[in-house]
């Protein structure tokens, strides 16, 4: 998947491969104040058969970016479920439609894998992001107090049900629970 963002480059969306890992790192790193270990992305990345990871890589660099990985998304396909597992941009290269290229692509492949529902939690202070899913067709379903830890805060569990395709239209005839569904508007 490649999008046009303005006059920042081409972006392209892409399978990571272990050889990511450093620069996937250094992102968990930057943006989680409670981020995975090098151990966990590994383990992820090779060893979860259930794992996806996807990565926003730029070409030609953008101005004041020096890294060529500028997010990604860990998801994982379980029987008729997508779960985003995390999801992380890169200060300077946010709002600029790369989280939204990452998640409609991981739905897309679990689509492709007869995946029906999609499910995360984020942080109940990340504004951004919980617009961004809402935009996508996700819904609130319920509050994990406590649920993350430096700082403690408690998680949003979001879903979406049926997973659409980008253009709206139906992709799944039922929903997670077999119920008759309809496109989100």
């Amino acid at each position: 998947m490649t999008i046009q963002p303005g006059d920042q480059g081409e972006w392209v969306i892409e399978p990571a491969t272990i050889d990511a890992l450093p620069e996937i790192l250094h992102i968990e790193e930057a943006c989680f104040s409670a981020p995975w270990t090098r151990k966990m992305l590994e383990a992820e990345l090779s060893g979860n058969p259930f794992a996806h990871f996807l990565m926003a890589k730029q070409s030609p660099l953008a101005k004041g970016v020096s890294v060529s990985i500028v997010g990604y998304l860990c998801f994982w396909v379980v029987f008729e479920e997508v779960r985003l597992m995390n999801l992380a941009v890169i200060g300077p290269m946010r709002r600029k439609g790369i989280a939204r290229a990452l998640v409609t692509q991981a739905l897309e492949v679990g689509l492709a894998q007869a995946a029906r529902c999609a499910v995360l939690e984020l942080r109940a202070s990340n504004h951004a992001a919980h617009t961004l899913y809402r935009s996508l067709g996700f819904r609130d379903v319920t509050i994990r107090p406590t649920y993350y830890t430096n700082p403690i805060e408690d998680a949003l569990l979001m879903e979406l049900d049926p997973i659409v395709s980008v253009s709206g239209c139906l992709i799944q005839e039922v929903d997670c629970e077999g119920r008759n569904s309809r496109p989100l508007h």
